[in-house]
């Protein structure tokens, strides 16, 4: 190879760099919100799914990170802040560039899991189950495979049936290339993938991926424990809302009600409960008396 071939090679290297390097520049300048996420064992198809679900929203792209260092290195007068998100470039990296919430994203991206075939070397990330049933293969070679991984089977109406759900690979465990294959065949896809952020920079904040997580059940539940605890103060302290109203003026009226008759104040509505405990107490009275006085019982009677 001549040295000229080498020095037009390293030319249009360094361009390619270049050129690289004032588009990543563009693209930090643009948007408000710049994600790393971890490239590792993320697939294309995966890649490819994100990309179209999240076309117009959130741009991806994979670049060097000594290339991303020189781009953030040029906004950093522009972007205070930004240069921390060096210190999570390490290993393979997927770049996102949007204008979301990088909590947002990180949630999107907790939504659209997906679940994968298996490969060799996989590691389960829970137990990986073969369900009782007809698996839909016609016998043959295949079943030493099932025999191997400890499924017990037996032929029925021209198909291999799994007699009990039996687990296959235990949680933690490396899937084997006998596993990988058989699970593929019965059509189990058990790794469950997600792109997972590693930081983001928002607003001349650097989040870590821990900031980032958000537990939606649990942020669920925070909300509805903070709305009651505000309706049960507003409540207690007769705070009128359009939400405590109903039950504030229920309260004021057993409470006005229950005054009035304990005070025996005669009102259209009382009265007929008053009259009727005055009766009810003359009745008493009178059969204590009774007894004592014969004028008295005819009206115990």
């Amino acid at each position: 190879m001549s040295l000229t071939v080498l020095d037009r090679r390293s030319m249009k290297a360094k361009e390619f760099k270049r050129l690289e390097v004032d588009r990543l520049t563009e693209l930090l300048e643009k948007y408000r919100v710049i994600g790393v996420c971890d490239l590792a064992k993320v697939r294309t198809v995966q890649l490819q799914e994100l990309r179209s679900k999240f076309r117009g929203q959130i741009l991806f792209r994979v670049a060097k990170n000594n290339l991303m260092k020189l781009a953030i290195d040029r906004v950093a007068s522009k972007k205070p802040g930004i240069e921390k998100l060096k210190e999570h470039l390490e290993g393979q990296n997927l770049f996102i560039f949007t204008d979301l919430s990088a909590f947002k994203v990180s949630m999107l991206f907790e939504q659209n899991k997906v679940m994968l075939p298996a490969k060799v070397g996989d590691v389960a990330q829970s137990d990986i189950i073969v369900r009782k049933g007809n698996t839909g293969l016609p016998p043959g070679p295949i079943i030493s495979d099932f025999s191997d991984l400890g499924i017990p089977t037996k032929i029925e109406s021209g198909n291999i049936m799994v007699i009990r759900d039996t687990v296959v690979v235990r949680a933690g465990e490396t899937i084997s290339e006998k596993a990988a294959g058989l699970l593929g065949k019965l059509g189990i896809k058990p790794i469950e993938a997600k792109l997972k952020m590693k930081a983001a920079y928002e607003d001349g904040i650097v989040y870590p991926a821990d900031l980032l997580t958000v537990d939606l059940e649990a942020f669920r539940r925070d909300i509805e424990e903070a709305v009651q605890a505000a309706y049960n103060l507003s409540f207690n302290a007769a705070i009128p809302t359009p939400e405590t109203m109903p039950l504030l003026l229920a309260k004021a009226h057993s409470e006005a009600w229950n005054l009035l008759l304990h005070l025996e104040l005669p009102t259209p509505e009382t009265m007929p409960l008053i009259l009727a405990k005055a009766r009810r107490e003359a009745q008493a009275l009178a059969e204590r008396l009774a007894s004592k006085d014969e004028s008295l019982k005819d009206l115990v009677g």
